[in-house]
């Protein structure tokens, strides 16, 4: 080091403790020598520093008011690396001596006795101490006067170990108990002579000779194959990197204390251009697998069960994986023995498009939530035969074919668009022929990436920067929800559209002016009706979004037909309507912002429908007399309605009676024919009904019923007890769920799904042979007289229902809506372990699919509120429906009741069904039990809502996961709540609980006061001026909300 360097070293390091009385001394110090804190509290407590002024010894506390020790600190990083009396701290008077014997803290004086904190009592040698030195690694040592070391504190380690320091065999680390408490705790590394070993109270936990070497390959790895990050810690969580040395793949978090992806990264930029678990982020010991099969990554084991966070499972192919590959465009490929493409990471893209890479029609490229949750947003790009087009929930809002850069050289139908140097493309079959580009200067590194704004941009990477080529759209008012639900944006402002008022960006948003017009719900909203709709103008310049790229609802059509069609959709929420052509626009959900026409050819009006809510919607009664009208049109309806539906079951009573007396069997028809030559893979084995007639003795042991069939026990040959379903309802739908059950469940195996081991198809007979479930159903068990299901069995039984259910949503080899979740389909064995049965009302679907049944199904009161409403029905109603499942597991009694049961009346009505109550006597409860434990849940009050039963023998924490998960999937707003592969994580403690949206819950304190009202009723059977009883009135109550409320 020169001067110069010399003189700035000291300036920075050791000025500020020079320039004070007391000084500290540099390296060495002979004793005798005497310190406190208090001696020299103007350093800190420091008295000693190394040489190279990395280091310093001073009596100090941690914080404010706290003990203090003699302690070793680095100076830069202010790591204290050294403890001396960790396990008797002292006070600022204290003081440490160095004396000829060694260095000692005393609690009063100097001499040696029980006062004594700490010390170096019994050095091992003749010598005597002559000094105390601070070597520049940290290290203090006490040396003889010949500079012979006679003690070290590396030879003493507490808790940490530096660079240079090395520990003998026999010698150990011992953790601290707390932050505020430097006491030996109860973990400790130890070296042996044979490794290193890490102990919690003596007993070995880890070693390591045991942990995985985690070298980066080049290019290539072959199956089989694991990583973790903390298996790969050093190298950040990189195991893969392209030849060129452009790319990695890694297991990487994108923030310190945030969960962990598998992710490909540009090595240069640090831009993740894809993310394979996007949606389930896994921690630092989760392990990415490579085997045969594909890759995957699990959050628990190896194998392939309900922990699976994400995969390639289902890869077109009958060759098996041999080795993962990534290229030097960022490519992630799976290959199999003779080096052929299997799966590749560019077919399946997150947000990110990077050079190279071609998506095909129909992928779609779709943006993240937030910078700090990368699940799939509400925003994608979608590549279609005529264009590139964005989409906010399927709405379009952009296009690449009328962009102002972009230009179109060809008509023929588009199959890709594709990134190079040179710009965006959309491509012909022919990957030459170009039908839409976006030309942009030469790159060596491009993407394009979807923003969770919702727009499209184009960069480069140019000398450490990107910069910025395109983004769309340009105009801030086209993004659909810029201004949130119902907000006006004008130039890029937000504001309330006229007639209404308050905050566009706050959540409450912009509502109505006048307080007695409401926005309706849509079709959940029973409010509404024709006599109490009111439409707000919305101005005569406005537009909204997706009127652009859409069609009219309909043409040459007045303004007030436009609004009475409108009136008569109960999931339109407003209007659009053209006065100069006569368009008429429909809104529906979910609703976006509104904008300020910026269009001179397309002058719109726009009206939203509100909902009359005040005494205004009587005085609209009395002008249109709808009173009168209804009071003879309603009954003389109901009337005919008796009439229609008695002749009708007559009819179809006596065609029934007729095709059973003709034969035992039935006559094949042609679609009974068509079932009886289906073929599906996987199928199982096919019974004679003669063989279950005998295996079940002419059906004589019956052990259940549901809506399409009887259940029985029988006896197969091999005495394997099985549960034979005999299918009763042999009409169209009867089929669907013959059909569905034999081509989903004989292929679907999973340790929660009940197995499928056979079915018959003979004549009209259709039978199921399900493995036989010796503890029958859940609400048996939950409801009955028999002994009480006790707390941990309860949530293992929830814990089991939930991985099920993720495995059919999220894991089998379509996704799968189960739609009848309740405790009768959840089924136990004497080891209380869980399988749910009856996928009669599912339906299987393809990414492709529309999620939309055309049929309601299900049970009421488990049944999710978009039943009605004709929102796209999706797994998310599952979800909803084991919400309610939840609930009952938690409370031990079904979710509604009209009154206070006690036991005998229970079992009169529930016929078997498992309605049972406490054995201990009737006891009050609320009507409607999904409002009470959200009632409780606001005050924090989770304990009160187990089962009385159990006398206390609950886990006051599990309630309240069990509870507040239950509302999660309660919201009444599909998107709110959680996947079944989320509820797994929450219940299992991988992820934590999130918190219950209160607003997306008070539709449960409407069908609560509903019931309530019924309830009230219920006894009386008066009639009123009108001719309606009480009992009729409770009916009206019910039918309102016999779909989401309680049954």
């Amino acid at each position: 080091m020169g001067s110069s360097s010399l003189f700035l070293f000291f300036s920075s390091t050791l000025l500020p403790y020079l320039c004070i009385s007391g000084p500290i001394t540099i390296q060495t110090i002979k004793q005798p020598f005497a310190a406190s804190h208090f001696q020299y509290i103007d350093q800190s407590g420091v008295f000693l520093i190394s040489s190279n002024g990395n280091f310093t010894a001073s009596i100090s506390n941690l914080d404010e008011n706290s003990p203090y020790y003699f302690c070793i600190t680095h100076v830069l990083s202010d790591a204290i690396i050294w403890i001396a009396n960790r396990n008797h701290p002292i006070s600022d008077s204290d003081k440490l001596y160095l004396t000829s014997n060694g260095l000692a803290i005393n609690t009063a004086d100097s001499s040696s006795n029980t006062s004594v904190a700490w010390s170096t009592q019994g050095l091992n040698s003749s010598s005597q101490v002559s000094a105390m030195q601070l070597q520049d690694s940290g290290n203090l040592v006490l040396l003889d006067r010949n500079n012979v070391s006679l003690w070290g504190s590396f030879d003493h380690p507490t808790d940490t170990i530096v660079m240079g320091q090395s520990l003998a065999v026999g010698t150990s680390v011992d953790c601290y108990t707390a932050d505020n408490d430097r006491s030996d705790g109860d973990y400790r590394l130890v070296v042996t002579a044979g490794d290193a070993v890490l102990q919690w109270n003596r007993m070995s936990y880890w070693k390591l000779s045991a942990e995985p070497k985690g070298p980066i390959t080049i290019q290539t790895i072959k199956q089989p194959f694991a990583a973790s990050h903390f298996q790969y810690i050093d190298q950040s969580g990189v195991f893969l990197i392209s030849s060129n040395g452009n790319f990695t793949a890694s297991i990487s978090n994108l923030e310190e204390n945030s969960p962990y992806y598998f992710c490909i990264t540009h090595v240069l930029s640090h831009a993740i251009i894809w993310i394979a678990n996007r949606n389930h982020p896994i921690s630092d010991s989760d392990k990415l697998y490579l085997t045969a099969n594909g890759l995957a990554i699990n959050t628990a084991d190896s194998s392939s069960n309900t922990s699976v966070a994400w995969s390639t499972q289902g890869l077109n192919s009958s060759s098996q994986v041999s080795a993962m590959q990534l290229q030097d465009s960022g490519n992630l490929v799976l290959l199999d023995r003779n080096n052929v493409s299997l799966w590749g990471s560019f077919d399946h893209p997150t947000d990110t498009i990077v050079m190279g890479q071609s998506l095909a029609v129909g992928t779609s490229v779709d943006c993240y939530t937030a910078d700090n949750d990368r699940s799939d947003g509400d925003y994608r790009l979608v590549v279609t035969e005529g264009d590139a087009v964005l989409q906010w929930n399927r709405m379009s809002y952009w296009k690449l074919s009328a962009e102002p850069k972009g230009s179109q050289d060809s008509l023929v139908p588009v199959s890709f668009l594709a990134l190079n140097d040179t710009g965006l493309f959309l491509l012909g079959s022919d990957r030459s022929t170009v039908v839409i580009k976006l030309t942009l200067g030469p790159a060596n590194f491009r993407v394009a990436k979807l923003g969770f704004d919702g727009r499209f941009r184009v960069t480069k990477f140019v000398d450490k920067n990107w910069v910025q080529e395109f983004v769309s759209p340009a105009d801030d008012c086209q993004i659909p929800l810029i201004c949130n639900k119902m907000g006006l944006c004008t130039s890029g402002r937000c504001s309330c559209p006229p007639n209404f008022h308050g905050d566009p960006l706050s959540k409450s948003g912009c509502t109505p002016t006048d307080a007695s017009l409401a926005l309706p719900s849509g079709c959940i909203d029973r409010k509404e009706s024709n006599s109490s709709v009111f439409y707000v103008n919305l101005g005569s310049e406005s537009d909204y979004f997706a009127n652009g790229f859409m069609d009219p609802a309909k043409r040459d059509i007045s303004l007030l037909a436009c609004q009475d069609l409108c009136t008569r959709n109960c999931s339109c929420l407003g209007i659009f309507y053209g006065n100069s052509s006569a368009s008429c626009y429909l809104l529906g959900n979910p609703l976006g912002s509104i904008m300020a026409s910026s269009s001179s050819d397309r002058k719109l009006l726009g009206y939203m429908k509100t909902i009359v809510v005040s005494s205004r919607a009587n005085k609209l009664n009395e002008a249109t007399g709808f009173p009168i009208v209804g009071l003879i049109l309603l009954p003389s309806s109901g009337v005919l309605l008796i009439i229609i539906v008695v002749l009708g079951f007559i009819c179809w009573r006596r065609n029934r009676l007729y095709g059973t007396a003709k034969s035992k069997l039935g006559r094949s028809d042609s679609s009974s024919s068509e079932l009886e030559i289906i073929s599906v893979p996987g199928l199982p084995v096919r019974f004679n009904y003669e063989d279950l007639e005998a295996a079940t003795e002419s059906f004589s042991t019956q052990i259940g019923s549901g809506g399409f069939g009887t259940v029985y026990r029988g006896t197969l040959p091999d005495k394997s007890v099985v549960a034979v379903k005999k299918i009763t309802n042999v009409g169209v739908q009867g089929k669907k769920e013959f059909c569905t059950e034999i081509a989903i469940i004989g292929s679907t195996r999973h340790v929660n799904l009940v197995k499928l081991k056979g079915f018959c198809a003979q004549g009209r007979q259709r039978f199921l042979v399900y493995e036989y479930m010796n503890r029958g159903s859940l609400d048996r068990t939950l409801f009955g007289n028999g002994p009480v299901l006790e707390w941990q069995e309860r949530f293992e039984i929830a814990l089991g229902t939930a991985r099920g259910l993720a495995y059919l949503h999220s894991y089998c080899g379509h996704k799968i809506i189960h739609c009848d979740v309740k405790p009768e389909n959840i089924l136990l064995n004497d080891n209380l372990q869980v399988k749910i049965s009856d996928f009669g009302l599912s339906k299987l679907l393809t990414p492709e699919q529309s999620s939309l049944f055309t049929t309601m199904r299900g049970t009421r009161g488990y049944l999710a509120p978009e039943w009605i409403t004709g929102v796209t029905i999706s797994d998310k109603a599952d979800v909803y429906s084991y919400g309610m499942v939840l609930l009952e597991i938690v409370r031990g009694r079904k979710n509604s009741a009209a009154q206070p049961q006690s036991p005998s009346l229970e079992n009169d009505s529930s016929e078997g069904n498992g309605s049972s109550s406490s054995s201990s006597g009737w006891e009050p409860r609320p009507a409607y039990f999904p409002l009470h434990a959200l009632e409780m849940h606001e005050k924090k009050r989770y304990s009160e809502l187990a089962d009385s039963r159990l006398e206390g023998r609950v886990t006051n924490e599990e309630v309240r996961k069990l509870v507040k998960v239950a509302l999660c999937c309660l919201h009444e707003d599909p998107s709110l709540r959680p996947a079944m592969v989320t509820v797994v994580s929450m219940l299992e403690g991988i992820s934590p609980v999130t918190e219950p949206r209160q607003e997306s819950l008070n539709f449960l304190r409407f069908y609560g006061r509903r019931f309530s009202e019924a309830s009230r009723i219920e006894g009386s059977n008066e009639r009123n001026e009108f001719g309606f009883s009480s009992s009729d009135r409770l009916m009206s109550c019910m039918s309102a909300q016999q779909l989401s409320g309680p049954r």
